[in-house]
């Protein structure tokens, strides 16, 4: 059977601020950590503001924990020249839930392709080098409906097993809510499914 991956990689919180510079160029670099696309407009926007008198805001970002999604944006430098070489240190180093900009500011030369595909590679290597990557894992979450009287059956699984309870309404109708690590999902759905007069459903995320 092939192993689950059901591990990704993601950064704490925002990088410090990084600065490349060639040939008067100047490429600031940032690397946020972000969950959804109204994230990363607010970032864009905030940076926007902090470099009003920069030439380029490109960055990159990849979104999701097993199908990913992902953008690369030039922001009018020469076609995969900025966003791509930001979205291959993404890639290189193997994080997801992120967006990194790289702001230029001009410094008068011509860098040439070459040039600029090595300065947005390295602002954006030295963003996430200056950023705390932490390996997560990827949960599913489970809803266990019972009445009152299987409490104790149910508490013995969640007890045997070390399940992580996140929330609970304990009425005559229970209902418990419980993440699992992925690879023991299936494991622990059985437990649940075969005690008897208790119901188990996965909650969409």
């Amino acid at each position: 059977m092939d192993e689950i991956k059901d591990t990704y990689k993601t950064i704490t919180k925002a990088s410090e601020e990084v600065l490349f510079k060639d040939k008067n160029s100047k490429f600031f670099g940032y690397a946020f950590p972000v969950n959804n696309e109204d994230q990363i407009k607010d970032h864009l926007e905030d940076l926007k503001k902090k470099h009003h008198a920069a030439r380029h805001w490109c960055y990159a970002w990849q979104l999701g924990k097993e199908d990913f999604r992902y953008r690369a944006n030039d922001d009018g430098e020469p076609s995969n020249s900025a966003g791509m070489p930001i979205y291959g240190q993404i890639q290189s180093f193997e994080v997801t839930n992120v967006l990194i900009v790289v702001v230029r500011y001009f410094g008068g030369v011509k860098l040439g392709v070459g040039g600029l595909i090595n300065a947005y590679k390295t602002a954006a290597q030295m963003a996430l080098e200056a950023s705390n990557i932490v390996t997560r894992t990827i949960d599913l979450k489970f809803e266990i409906a019972f009445d009152y009287p299987e409490m104790n059956k149910v508490m013995r699984v969640i007890k045997e097993n070390n399940l992580n309870v996140i929330d609970q309404i304990l009425e005559l109708d229970c209902k418990i809510i419980i993440s699992v690590r992925k690879k023991e999902a299936e494991r622990i759905f059985e437990k649940f499914d075969a005690t008897y007069k208790v119901k188990i459903t996965e909650l969409e995320d």
